[in-house]
Protein backbone atom coordinates (compact mmCIF):
# COMPACT_ATOMS: atom_id res chain seq x y z
CA UNK A 1 0.00 0.00 0.00
CA UNK A 2 1.73 3.40 -1.26
CA UNK A 3 0.13 5.07 2.08
CA UNK A 4 1.70 3.42 4.60
CA UNK A 5 4.68 2.88 2.54
CA UNK A 6 4.81 6.00 2.96
CA UNK A 7 3.65 7.33 6.90
CA UNK A 8 5.77 3.81 7.33
CA UNK A 9 9.01 5.83 7.58
CA UNK A 10 8.59 7.80 10.70
CA UNK A 11 5.54 5.46 12.12
CA UNK A 12 7.49 3.96 15.16
CA UNK A 13 8.14 7.59 16.20
CA UNK A 14 4.78 7.57 17.53
CA UNK A 15 3.08 4.67 17.24
CA UNK A 16 3.88 1.89 19.82
CA UNK A 17 2.02 -1.62 21.46
CA UNK A 18 -0.06 -0.03 24.75
CA UNK A 19 0.34 -2.45 27.82
CA UNK A 20 -3.59 -2.61 28.01
CA UNK A 21 -4.52 -2.96 24.30
CA UNK A 22 -1.80 -5.77 24.25
CA UNK A 23 -3.30 -7.55 27.46
CA UNK A 24 -6.82 -7.03 25.89
CA UNK A 25 -5.69 -8.67 22.62
CA UNK A 26 -4.05 -11.70 24.35
CA UNK A 27 -6.71 -12.19 26.46
CA UNK A 28 -9.19 -12.58 23.86
CA UNK A 29 -6.89 -14.53 21.55
CA UNK A 30 -6.18 -17.29 24.32
CA UNK A 31 -2.63 -18.26 22.88
CA UNK A 32 -1.62 -21.51 23.68
CA UNK A 33 2.32 -22.20 23.74
CA UNK A 34 1.68 -24.81 21.37
CA UNK A 35 -0.34 -22.81 18.87
CA UNK A 36 0.68 -20.58 15.81
CA UNK A 37 -0.98 -17.55 15.74
CA UNK A 38 -0.74 -14.77 12.92
CA UNK A 39 -0.83 -11.28 12.75
CA UNK A 40 -2.41 -9.74 9.89
CA UNK A 41 -1.72 -6.27 8.82
CA UNK A 42 1.63 -6.26 10.93
CA UNK A 43 2.94 -3.31 9.88
CA UNK A 44 6.05 -2.55 11.75
CA UNK A 45 5.60 -4.92 13.83
CA UNK A 46 4.74 -3.10 17.34
CA UNK A 47 2.03 -5.77 18.52
CA UNK A 48 3.51 -8.63 17.06
CA UNK A 49 6.74 -8.56 18.68
CA UNK A 50 5.00 -7.53 21.99
CA UNK A 51 3.12 -10.68 21.49
CA UNK A 52 6.12 -13.00 20.70
CA UNK A 53 8.18 -11.55 23.80
CA UNK A 54 5.12 -12.40 25.76
CA UNK A 55 5.57 -16.19 24.41
CA UNK A 56 3.12 -16.14 21.62
CA UNK A 57 4.65 -18.25 18.47
CA UNK A 58 3.75 -15.43 16.28
CA UNK A 59 4.33 -14.66 12.58
CA UNK A 60 3.20 -11.28 11.03
CA UNK A 61 1.93 -10.38 7.53
CA UNK A 62 2.07 -7.04 5.94
CA UNK A 63 1.70 -5.83 2.43
CA UNK A 64 3.81 -2.51 2.70
CA UNK A 65 7.36 -3.09 2.05
CA UNK A 66 8.32 -0.09 4.36
CA UNK A 67 7.02 -1.03 7.33
CA UNK A 68 7.85 -5.23 6.85
CA UNK A 69 11.61 -3.46 6.43
CA UNK A 70 11.56 -1.67 9.77
CA UNK A 71 9.55 -5.05 11.64
CA UNK A 72 12.38 -7.19 10.13
CA UNK A 73 15.08 -4.79 11.48
CA UNK A 74 13.06 -4.96 15.17
CA UNK A 75 12.95 -8.35 15.33
CA UNK A 76 14.52 -11.48 14.50
CA UNK A 77 12.74 -13.81 16.44
CA UNK A 78 9.11 -12.86 14.23
CA UNK A 79 8.92 -14.43 11.08
CA UNK A 80 7.80 -11.61 8.93
CA UNK A 81 5.93 -11.78 5.49
CA UNK A 82 5.32 -10.03 2.48
CA UNK A 83 1.73 -11.05 1.60
CA UNK A 84 -2.03 -9.36 0.72
CA UNK A 85 -4.93 -10.27 2.69
CA UNK A 86 -7.08 -10.95 -0.22
CA UNK A 87 -4.36 -13.88 -1.59
CA UNK A 88 -2.85 -15.01 2.10
CA UNK A 89 0.72 -16.81 1.68
CA UNK A 90 -0.60 -20.14 4.09
CA UNK A 91 -1.87 -23.48 3.54
CA UNK A 92 -5.44 -24.01 4.83
CA UNK A 93 -6.01 -24.44 8.82
CA UNK A 94 -2.52 -23.55 9.15
CA UNK A 95 -3.01 -21.20 12.26
CA UNK A 96 -4.81 -21.93 16.18
CA UNK A 97 -5.70 -18.02 15.93
CA UNK A 98 -5.20 -14.02 14.30
CA UNK A 99 -5.14 -10.87 15.16
CA UNK A 100 -5.59 -7.20 13.17
CA UNK A 101 -4.80 -3.95 14.78
CA UNK A 102 -5.92 -1.11 13.41
CA UNK A 103 -6.05 -2.49 9.79
CA UNK A 104 -9.40 -3.77 8.30
CA UNK A 105 -10.97 0.19 7.46
CA UNK A 106 -8.32 -0.12 5.06
CA UNK A 107 -9.83 -3.15 3.17
CA UNK A 108 -12.70 -1.01 1.42
CA UNK A 109 -15.04 -3.17 -0.63
CA UNK A 110 -12.94 -6.36 -0.21
CA UNK A 111 -13.69 -6.43 3.35
CA UNK A 112 -15.40 -10.10 3.57
CA UNK A 113 -12.78 -11.39 0.99
CA UNK A 114 -10.13 -10.30 2.84
CA UNK A 115 -12.11 -12.27 5.97
CA UNK A 116 -12.82 -15.32 3.91
CA UNK A 117 -9.05 -15.54 3.87
CA UNK A 118 -9.04 -15.10 7.12
CA UNK A 119 -11.29 -18.19 7.50
CA UNK A 120 -9.32 -20.25 5.33
CA UNK A 121 -6.28 -19.77 6.89
CA UNK A 122 -7.55 -20.82 10.64
CA UNK A 123 -8.20 -24.39 12.18
CA UNK A 124 -11.34 -24.82 13.30
CA UNK A 125 -12.33 -23.36 16.35
CA UNK A 126 -9.25 -20.71 15.87
CA UNK A 127 -10.07 -17.19 17.45
CA UNK A 128 -9.90 -13.96 15.50
CA UNK A 129 -9.44 -10.76 17.25
CA UNK A 130 -10.07 -7.72 15.95
CA UNK A 131 -9.00 -3.60 17.03
CA UNK A 132 -10.80 -0.93 15.14
CA UNK A 133 -13.42 1.74 15.73
CA UNK A 134 -17.01 1.23 14.40
CA UNK A 135 -18.81 4.50 12.50
CA UNK A 136 -21.28 5.26 15.15
CA UNK A 137 -18.10 5.38 17.73
CA UNK A 138 -16.11 7.29 14.97
CA UNK A 139 -19.03 9.93 14.40
CA UNK A 140 -19.38 10.90 18.35
CA UNK A 141 -15.23 11.63 18.00
CA UNK A 142 -14.85 15.58 18.87
CA UNK A 143 -12.52 16.07 16.27
CA UNK A 144 -16.01 16.01 13.77
CA UNK A 145 -16.07 19.68 15.12
CA UNK A 146 -12.41 20.52 13.29
CA UNK A 147 -12.15 18.17 10.66
CA UNK A 148 -15.79 16.90 9.39
CA UNK A 149 -14.96 16.19 5.75
CA UNK A 150 -11.74 14.05 6.71
CA UNK A 151 -13.26 11.99 9.68
CA UNK A 152 -16.37 11.42 7.26
CA UNK A 153 -13.23 9.89 4.48
CA UNK A 154 -11.96 7.91 7.49
CA UNK A 155 -15.80 6.67 8.90
CA UNK A 156 -16.51 5.89 5.05
CA UNK A 157 -15.38 1.88 5.40
CA UNK A 158 -17.49 1.45 8.35
CA UNK A 159 -20.59 3.09 6.76
CA UNK A 160 -20.23 0.80 4.08
CA UNK A 161 -19.68 -1.94 6.24
CA UNK A 162 -20.71 -3.42 9.27
CA UNK A 163 -17.62 -5.37 10.80
CA UNK A 164 -19.67 -8.10 12.28
CA UNK A 165 -21.69 -8.28 9.19
CA UNK A 166 -18.53 -8.98 7.03
CA UNK A 167 -17.20 -11.92 9.51
CA UNK A 168 -20.41 -13.46 9.52
CA UNK A 169 -20.32 -12.96 5.88
CA UNK A 170 -17.16 -14.04 5.62
CA UNK A 171 -17.99 -17.68 7.50
CA UNK A 172 -16.78 -16.12 11.00
CA UNK A 173 -19.24 -16.79 14.27
CA UNK A 174 -19.10 -13.81 16.64
CA UNK A 175 -18.24 -14.48 20.03
CA UNK A 176 -17.61 -11.29 21.76
CA UNK A 177 -17.60 -7.25 21.82
CA UNK A 178 -15.79 -5.30 24.15
CA UNK A 179 -15.60 -1.55 23.78
CA UNK A 180 -12.19 0.84 24.67
CA UNK A 181 -12.37 4.11 26.02
CA UNK A 182 -9.46 6.08 24.74
CA UNK A 183 -7.01 6.30 28.87
CA UNK A 184 -5.16 9.27 29.70
CA UNK A 185 -1.24 7.00 29.26
CA UNK A 186 -2.19 5.42 25.97
CA UNK A 187 1.06 4.98 24.56
CA UNK A 188 -0.28 4.30 21.06
CA UNK A 189 -1.12 7.17 19.33
CA UNK A 190 -3.61 6.32 16.11
CA UNK A 191 -6.91 8.44 15.26
CA UNK A 192 -8.15 9.41 18.95
CA UNK A 193 -5.42 9.52 20.75
CA UNK A 194 -5.48 13.22 21.26
CA UNK A 195 -9.06 12.33 23.37
CA UNK A 196 -7.74 13.65 26.13
CA UNK A 197 -5.18 15.44 24.82
CA UNK A 198 -6.13 17.82 22.19
CA UNK A 199 -2.63 19.24 21.87
CA UNK A 200 -0.93 15.98 20.39
CA UNK A 201 -2.46 17.05 17.18
CA UNK A 202 -0.49 20.28 16.62
CA UNK A 203 2.80 17.43 16.16
CA UNK A 204 3.01 16.52 12.75
CA UNK A 205 5.02 13.89 13.58
CA UNK A 206 1.66 12.81 15.33
CA UNK A 207 -0.53 13.13 12.62
CA UNK A 208 1.90 11.82 10.01
CA UNK A 209 1.33 8.38 12.09
CA UNK A 210 -2.46 8.63 11.83
CA UNK A 211 -3.49 7.46 8.35
CA UNK A 212 -7.08 9.43 9.40
CA UNK A 213 -4.62 12.26 8.50
CA UNK A 214 -1.90 10.84 6.78
CA UNK A 215 -4.22 10.44 3.52
CA UNK A 216 -6.86 13.19 3.90
CA UNK A 217 -7.55 14.61 0.66
CA UNK A 218 -8.62 18.20 1.95
CA UNK A 219 -4.98 19.12 3.78
CA UNK A 220 -6.48 22.52 3.97
CA UNK A 221 -8.90 21.32 6.22
CA UNK A 222 -6.93 19.81 8.35
CA UNK A 223 -4.74 23.52 8.75
CA UNK A 224 -7.71 25.37 9.37
CA UNK A 225 -9.11 23.12 11.71
CA UNK A 226 -6.13 23.21 13.86
CA UNK A 227 -6.39 26.94 13.78
CA UNK A 228 -9.72 26.83 15.30
CA UNK A 229 -8.74 23.65 17.33
CA UNK A 230 -6.00 25.93 19.21
CA UNK A 231 -8.13 28.99 19.05
CA UNK A 232 -11.08 26.87 20.97
CA UNK A 233 -7.99 25.59 23.13
CA UNK A 234 -6.85 29.26 24.59
CA UNK A 235 -10.04 30.18 25.32
CA UNK A 236 -11.58 26.92 26.89
CA UNK A 237 -14.28 26.41 24.32
CA UNK A 238 -12.99 22.90 24.29
CA UNK A 239 -14.39 21.52 26.96
CA UNK A 240 -17.61 22.61 25.62
CA UNK A 241 -16.81 20.82 22.19
CA UNK A 242 -16.19 17.70 24.22
CA UNK A 243 -18.57 17.33 26.79
CA UNK A 244 -21.11 17.80 22.98
CA UNK A 245 -19.31 14.77 21.96
CA UNK A 246 -19.13 12.57 24.93
CA UNK A 247 -21.08 9.69 24.61
CA UNK A 248 -21.17 6.11 26.39
CA UNK A 249 -20.29 3.91 23.38
CA UNK A 250 -16.77 3.53 23.55
CA UNK A 251 -14.02 5.04 21.42
CA UNK A 252 -13.01 1.80 19.83
CA UNK A 253 -13.94 -2.03 19.86
CA UNK A 254 -12.18 -5.35 20.23
CA UNK A 255 -14.27 -7.87 18.27
CA UNK A 256 -13.85 -11.76 18.86
CA UNK A 257 -15.02 -13.94 16.19
CA UNK A 258 -14.46 -17.51 15.46
CA UNK A 259 -13.90 -20.18 13.19
CA UNK A 260 -16.89 -22.73 13.79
Amino acid sequence: MALYDRIGVGYDGTRRADPYLLSRILHHLAPRRDGRYLDVGSGTGNYTIAMRQGGVPICGVEVSSTMLERARAKSREVTWFNGNILALPFRDGAFAGATMTFVHHHLGDNAVAGFREIVRALAPGARFVLLNNTAEQCRHYWLNEYFPNTCAEANAPYEKVNTVAALTAAGFRLVAEERYDVAEDLQDWFMYCGKNHPERYFDPRVRSGISTFANASDQGEIERGLERLADDIKSGRITEVMRKYAWDGGDYMFTIAAKP
